[in-house]
């Protein structure tokens, strides 16, 4: 057997190379006229892989399939229950199996992933790993591929700004800050403030907002790897 130099590198300790970090987002959902319908896998990947390369721990991927809640309907999704046991799990099991991971930070960039929240405790059980769900992004970007998304996306350079005047048609786009999603603004609280916020200030790109939001989630990954660390009992 080979002797691993864990400490080689720029890792923050020896021990975080028993941390692992998953990207989850959605690959299929409708993100108006400027953002891919992957936006968010590609924000959630984006902060992982970063928080990887600060610190050391290890980037392993990103989850293929999302769920979302079932009065939200713009793009393509599976069940909270099939996605954390088909999908979710069995992942993990593998990565744990083949790293010899010990923890796993779920770096979220989907708001309908929430709901993993809910399995956190069976997917601990099922997967023998500490379980850390880090949902800041979510939490800061604001509306459905509102000025948030649009400024993140900007920075990543997935955004198309020459169709920023049709991103807002919220007949052909209804997605956009969820404005044209009846449904779901009647279940939400949230949904409705923030689409009566689209709809009467409309979207734009900035560029230091978007800087600001990556930073900040990228930095609370980093805090949640560290409090695990620290913990030392994973």
């Amino acid at each position: 057997m080979i002797e691993l130099r864990y400490s080689s590198g720029n890792v923050i300790s020896p021990n975080v190379h028993k941390i692992g970090i998953l990207a989850v987002g959605s690959h299929l959902e409708n993100h108006g006229a400027s953002l891919p319908i992957d936006t968010d896998s590609k924000i959630s990947a984006y902060i992982a892989l970063e928080a990887s390369l600060r610190t050391g721990a290890k980037f392993i991927g990103v989850l293929y399939a999302a769920t979302e809640y079932d009065y939200v309907k713009h793009g393509v999704h599976l069940p909270s229950d099939v996605l954390v046991k088909k999908e979710l799990v069995p992942t993990l099991k593998r990565a744990k199996s083949n790293l010899n991971l010990e923890a796993v930070v779920l770096v979220n960039g989907h708001g309908g992933n929430v709901p993993i929240k809910d399995y956190l405790n069976k997917i601990k059980k099922d997967t023998q790993l500490a379980i850390v769900f880090n949902n800041k992004i979510v939490e800061i970007e604001g509306p459905h591929a509102g000025a948030g998304e649009l400024s993140i996306g900007a920075v990543l350079g997935i955004v198309d700004q020459s169709r920023l005047d049709e991103h807002t048609q919220f007949d052909k786009y209804p997605e956009v800050g969820m404005v044209g999603l009846d449904e779901a603004r009647e279940a939400s609280s949230g949904i409705e403030i923030g689409a009566k916020k689209v709809a009467k200030e409309g979207v734009c790109v900035d560029l230091e907002m978007g800087k600001n939001m990556l930073e900040t989630a990228v930095r609370d990954v980093i805090g949640d790897i560290s409090h695990l660390l620290n913990e030392g009992n994973f």
